[in-house]
């Protein structure tokens, strides 16, 4: 019995796996669909109705920042249910929606950029999307609210350029949460020997130390703790997360 086959994208939105087929392309594209236990690498694939489909586990987080901010508050025990947030260098959303799924009330998506956060972050009403907006000429009244939380994940910028609008912004007894990026805390010379990747561990621990004595002698904030991302950043970069408290 010859049985009518359709193609794979439009099987996938039959099926309710997808709204629609360029969602459905997109997912084949990127891996994320087997067939019979295959990987499918063909949306216009010809396939059987009652074939075995499945998608891959999907990362919990709308990109890997969430992973590394996730690590940390796990790692550092740090609740923030309930917490007002900023998330300072927000993009895709990553931390935002970690930060969501952990409780936060709301958060304020802050980026230079436009158009890159998430569309399911986008449409939730717990986040405040702020394109366009330099963190760095933030003060209160452009956040309405006490923010108790703030979280860092910036590019092409030293922290200690970022870290004091943050304290600005953050209530007494408020908690940031910073992504440092080595490459973009080292000088010049040292970036440019490895090609934007630092390596050298202990350029790692110059760079801690003095960001540690900048939040704690200029800026009156607790070091709390430090812990390794628990992945790399572009072109293989070690990060860390440090945790601050005003006081």
């Amino acid at each position: 019995m010859n049985v009518h086959r359709k193609r794979l994208d439009q099987i996938l939105v039959d099926r309710g796996f997808f709204g629609s087929r360029e969602r459905a392309k997109r997912a084949v594209m990127a891996g994320q669909v087997v067939i019979e236990d295959q990987p499918a690498t063909k949306p216009g694939q010809q396939v059987r109705p009652d074939a075995n489909l499945k998608l891959k586990e999907q990362d919990p987080f709308v990109s890997r920042g969430g992973l590394k901010l996730d690590h940390a508050l796990e790692h550092f025990k740090l609740n923030v249910q309930d917490a007002m947030a900023a998330d300072l260098g927000a993009s895709t959303g990553g931390f935002t929606d970690c930060l969501l799924q952990r409780g936060v009330s709301k958060v304020f998506a802050i980026d230079v950029g436009q158009g890159q956060l998430a569309w399911k972050l986008r449409t939730d009403n717990r986040v405040v999307v702020m394109e366009k907006t330099n963190a760095r000429h933030l003060n209160k009244k452009h956040l309405p609210g006490e923010i108790d939380l703030i979280v860092v994940d910036c590019s092409f910028i030293s922290l200690k350029h970022i870290l004091p609008p943050a304290v600005a912004l953050l209530e007494r007894n408020g908690n940031i949460v910073a992504l440092i990026k080595p490459q973009f805390e080292a000088g010049k010379e040292e970036a440019d020997k490895g090609r934007g990747v630092i390596r050298d561990p202990n350029i790692h621990d110059q760079i801690i130390h003095s960001l540690h004595q900048f939040a704690t002698e200029e800026l009156s904030l607790n070091w709390m703790g430090i812990v390794e991302s628990p992945i790399l950043g572009p072109a293989g970069n070690k990060e860390f997360l440090v945790w601050l408290e005003k006081y």
